[in-house]
């Protein structure tokens, strides 16, 4: 058993289980083996778990939310080393395609979002990073595993939906769904210091530590009044400047256009598992723009640099850490959202 390891993996509609798999290896010269130090649980996981995402992979090591100790790397690696601490990037890709050369890192030609979908992942002991040189960020010595776990994925869809709502200082935002990937926009909403920014979710918990953390100015229970009401009257009337739609329901897409002011963006981060309609008829003389679609994590390097200052603290998010061991209770207590869950953080296997 010496060439085993402990893994998450993906069984098929409905089931995850937790089970001994063959240490990774070096497949391209361009690959590091990483001994994961630190790995999470995320919602995209429930996705892949719930049926949802078409293009993964049965039998597949799930998560692609880690970080770790670079173990082994190939002989084309440039930037990084064995002993190197890094984070991983939630996509592969090459950094010289079409799309990559215009920061669409999500649609590279050879790889988009592929650890943890469509090859095996890091919820496991050790994982095999491919085209490490774009997928992987270096944690300085400064900054903790904790401090760097969301770099890759949540932190990283945070930044970008802020990178691409066009925020104005003045503007007034509103972020629908204060879970973990809400928390990650909130905080990267923050740096355009916006005039004012109000949450809405539908736990009392979540939203007060939204308040306490100084990352909303008004939050709105949805199950305690009528959002859309509420938001007009905070806005003259007009409606919201820039929307954020991280919940990713019927209801909620439905309340992002409407809480809109005309000519307002709305920004869709959430990860829908059914099809969603528009009712173009209904806003038609809004003049909305909508900007959808999974993260472009092509800015990881400023990321770190921003949790490296103290712009960024996601510390707050992390409210239970386990070991390997106890994976299979931590994916029952994330998808039913018990025990005042946020992050479910897994340490290392315990033998």
């Amino acid at each position: 058993m010496e060439n085993m390891m402990k893994a998450v993996v993906y069984k098929g509609r409905g089931e995850v289980a937790l089970e001994d798999r063959p240490m990774p290896v070096i497949q391209n010269d361009t690959d590091v083996v990483v001994k994961v130090t630190l790995a999470s649980i995320c919602s995209s996981d429930l996705h892949i778990k719930h049926g949802s995402v078409p293009r993964a992979k049965e039998n597949t090591v799930l998560g692609h939310e880690f970080v770790g100790i670079i173990t082994e790397a190939g002989t084309g690696v440039r930037k990084f080393k064995v002993g190197d601490r890094v984070s991983v990037n939630v996509e592969t890709f090459c950094g010289e395609c079409y799309f990559c050369k215009r920061g669409y890192v999500n649609n590279c030609i050879h790889g988009g979002w592929e650890l943890g979908c469509r090859i095996d992942g890091g919820q496991a002991e050790y994982a095999r990073v491919p085209m490490a040189d774009q997928a992987l960020t270096l944690i300085p010595d400064d900054v903790t595993d904790e401090a760097a776990l969301f770099n890759g994925d949540i932190l990283a869809t945070g930044y970008w939906a802020a990178q691409v709502a066009d925020l104005k200082p003045a503007d007034t935002v509103v972020v629908l769904g204060a879970g973990p990937t809400g928390m990650c926009t909130l905080m990267s909403i923050k740096l355009y210091s916006p005039a004012k920014v109000i949450v809405v979710d539908v736990s009392e918990e979540r939203l007060q530590l939204a308040k306490e953390q100084g990352l909303a100015d008004v939050v709105l229970n949805a199950k305690e009044g009528n959002v859309e009401e509420e938001i007009l009257k905070l806005t003259d009337g007009r409606g919201a400047d820039r929307v954020f739609e991280v919940a990713g329901t019927m209801g909620t897409f439905e309340t992002a256009w409407k809480v809109a002011r005309p000519n307002a963006i709305v920004v869709v981060v959430a990860l829908y598992e059914e099809p969603v309609s528009i009712p173009l008829n209904l806003m038609y003389g809004k003049n909305l723009t909508f900007v959808t679609g999974g993260v472009d994590a092509n800015s990881c390097d400023e990321i770190m640099l921003m949790v490296q200052s103290g712009k960024i603290d996601t510390s707050c998010l992390i409210t239970h850490k386990r070991p390997l061991n106890e994976v299979i209770e931590g994916y029952h207590i994330f998808e039913n959202k018990l025990d005042g869950v946020i992050k479910w953080v897994i340490t290392p296997y315990e033998r």
